[in-house]
Formats: C-alpha cells, sequence, structure tokens
C-alpha cells in the first residue's frame, strides 16, 4: 500500500486541464468512433487522459510523452484512476522521432490521434512531424484532433492570445501561436483535410483532420 501511495505523490495536476476537460470531451464525442484505440501525443500530466478513459470506456487510450516526468505523472494517474486493466502504460515518443515506435495492437486499431496544447510549445518541426506521422497511421476516416490557441487569416483571436504569444516567444524564439492556415496546408501536403473548426472556451480552438479519400 505504501509503494503504491509513494507512486501516486508523482501525479502532477495542469490548472488547464480541468478547465478545458469537459469542452474538449465533447468535440471527442462527436468525432471518434465509440470504440477502437487512440492515440494521444505530448499527454503531459495524464489528467486528461485518464479522464477520456473513463468517459469512452470501449475506447483504449494510449498515452505517450517525451518527459520522464511527464510519464511517471501519466503511470501515477492511471494506478490512482485504477484503470491499470484497462489503460496501457504511457509511451515514450519524441514526436520528430519518425517512424514512431508503437505496438502492433494500437497501429492496427488506431481509430483517432489528438494532441492537446502542443504545437505552440514546440519548434515547427515537431508539428510537422506529427501531421506527417499521423496521415501515415490514419486509417480512411480516422480523424486527427488538434486542440490549442490559433491565429486566423494573420491575426490573434484575442488580446490575452496576443500576449500568450509574446510571452511564449520570450520563453523560446521557436515556439508561438501557430497560424492555423500554415497548419491547414500542412495537412493537404500529406493528404488530411480540414474538416472543421470548432471554438472553444478562453479562445483556443479544435481542429478536426480526416485523411482525403482518393
Amino acid at each position: 500500500m505504501n509503494e503504491r501511495v509513494d507512486a501516486y505523490q508523482d501525479r502532477l495536476h495542469f490548472a488547464a486541464t480541468e478547465r478545458n476537460r469537459d469542452a474538449i470531451a465533447a468535440v471527442l464525442s462527436k468525432a471518434l468512433p465509440s470504440d477502437g484505440r487512440v492515440l494521444e501525443l505530448a499527454s503531459g500530466s495524464g489528467e486528461h487522459a485518464v479522464a477520456f478513459q473513463k468517459l469512452f470506456p470501449k475506447l483504449i487510450w494510449h498515452t505517450s510523452d517525451i518527459d520522464p516526468m511527464h510519464l511517471r505523472s501519466i503511470n501515477a494517474w492511471i494506478h490512482f484512476e485504477q484503470l491499470e486493466q484497462t489503460m496501457p502504460p504511457p509511451l515514450k515518443i519524441d514526436v520528430k522521432a519518425r517512424p514512431w515506435q508503437l505496438p502492433d495492437g494500437l497501429t492496427d486499431q488506431l481509430c483517432g490521434v489528438i494532441c492537446i496544447n502542443m504545437i505552440h510549445i514546440s519548434p515547427w518541426n515537431c508539428c510537422e512531424s506529427l501531421v506527417q506521422e499521423a496521415a501515415q497511421l490514419l486509417g480512411n476516416s480516422a480523424p486527427l484532433i488538434l486542440y490549442g490557441p490559433y491565429k486566423r487569416n494573420g491575426l490573434h483571436t484575442s488580446e490575452s492570445n496576443a500576449r500568450f504569444d509574446d510571452y511564449l516567444r520570450t520563453q523560446d524564439p521557436s515556439w508561438g501561436v501557430r497560424e492555423l492556415e500554415d497548419v491547414e496546408r500542412l495537412g493537404v501536403t500529406v493528404g488530411l483535410l480540414l474538416n472543421e473548426v470548432i471554438e472553444m472556451p478562453a479562445n483556443n480552438l479544435s481542429l478536426i483532420f480526416t485523411p482525403r479519400q482518393s
């Protein structure tokens, strides 16, 4: 019991997760099929993942991250929520290292790829790799779902997003709020069409891409 309690101490708490979890879940309930396997890139603390696993019990939620602290937190949340029999351990994935090393069962049954709040806090080549690899993995109708802040037509959608963009670039010049149109063009180059743009709370957007039908 003490070992289990000690493991719980690795859980991280991200304030944004509680704020946006329900809104993202509403998008996922319409965009994802009822069963299959979902791959989440850059799962962070793991709080989103365990919440979505409980909300969508017929799906199997595969988490991933590159940060060892995040990987420990994901594992701790899975144990804390007693989801060990349902959720696999997190995968260590660097989105830039293609092809991603995925278990066969996940690749064969993949029904969606999701990434929440990553592409603005990583270099642009991470977004490129994410979209390119997702396009290789997804089946005929499985979606790629991206969530976060975006510019539209070259403009920020709010003053708060503009300030956030400035802050990000002071942390790392390669970071920053991305142009929605740039991400859309990137998708087109690898056969993904932006089917839906959904306005979300706090000036964020959910982007739903699906493979272009040949």
